[in-house]
């Protein structure tokens, strides 16, 4: 029996940097949700530190909005404008590209103005207008596939934006529902999701995540961060992608599934070490 090989995935440029094609792993890291200022300085500097001395791409990324929030106390980030607005400040200068979720058309058109990667949250990877109104502003897409679809559903989401014009798309894995409260990673859906062409990105974040795993709020197993990122990158994915903080116990959101920003600086090196092995031995 012959193997099929895993197809390459298209280039996509972004900041004057390549992500996918073959490539190095690239990374998109940030505060899950924007905090105060100096969180947010803290964080963009020691990834853009990281990155000039690795020589990799890397997208910063933070949310000024969580519409997704197990209960009414959780803390859903500083809203639109004034999230847009210390995200703007981030870029200007840490010279980080920007990656953003957005939960509505109407949110796409502001946040393009600022962010360079507008996010597809995974519960809204289905809604078509959405993705139209992504598409439209000709930034990168990155599509987060929904911890209910199947990978052939996310190959779907990925041609709806290259219908509606959008030539630059990521696909990312985030884990599926696995019975109450628990994600799994079927890393089968890497190969299909392949077939898209697009560049495909692990969140390692979300797929240790537990969701609703406290009661109030989602939870998180992080002590598995480090093996299903490597299981990731041997795999071939493109990029990861991680939430860091300066201090995850003190963090707004997914405190108990993200990466101090030491952490970050310790384990990144050696994935981006072990894409570059599986990309030479591919």
């Amino acid at each position: 029996m012959t193997l099929p090989d895993r197809p390459k995935s298209s280039v996509v440029e972004l900041a004057g940097g390549r992500m996918g094609g073959g490539e190095r792993l690239f990374i998109i890291a940030g505060p899950c949700v924007v905090e105060e200022l100096d969180v947010m300085r803290q964080t963009a500097e020691a990834l853009s530190r990281l990155a000039q001395n690795i020589g990799i791409v890397c997208v910063y990324k933070s949310s000024y909005r969580k519409a997704n929030r197990a209960s009414i106390g959780s803390p859903t980030g500083p809203g639109l404008d004034k999230g847009l607005e210390i995200l703007s400040r981030i870029k200007e200068e840490f010279s980080l590209p920007i990656c953003t979720d957005i939960h509505e058309s109407a949110e796409a058109a502001p946040a393009a103005q600022v962010a360079d990667v507008l996010q597809i949250p995974a519960f809204l990877s289905r809604q078509t207008d959405l993705l139209h109104a992504a598409a439209a502003t000709g930034r990168v897409v990155n599509i987060k596939k929904g911890q209910f679809m199947g990978p052939r559903l996310a190959v779907l989401a990925a041609e709806k934006v290259r219908h509606f014009g959008g030539d630059r798309v990521l696909l990312t894995e985030r884990g599926s529902f696995f019975g109450y409260n628990d994600l799994v990673v079927d890393f089968r859906s890497l190969q299909v999701m392949a077939a898209s062409g697009s560049p495909l990105v692990f969140d390692v974040t979300h797929s240790v995540q537990t969701p609703g795993g406290t009661g109030e709020s989602s939870g998180g197993k992080r002590e598995f961060i480090p093996l299903l990122s490597r299981a990731a990158v041997a795999a071939g994915v493109d990029g990861l992608f991680m939430e860091v903080h300066p201090d995850p116990a003190s963090a707004l959101s997914d405190r108990q599934c993200m990466l101090s920003t030491e952490e970050a600086e310790n384990l990144i090196p050696s994935l981006v070490e072990l894409g570059d092995y599986v990309r030479d031995k591919w």
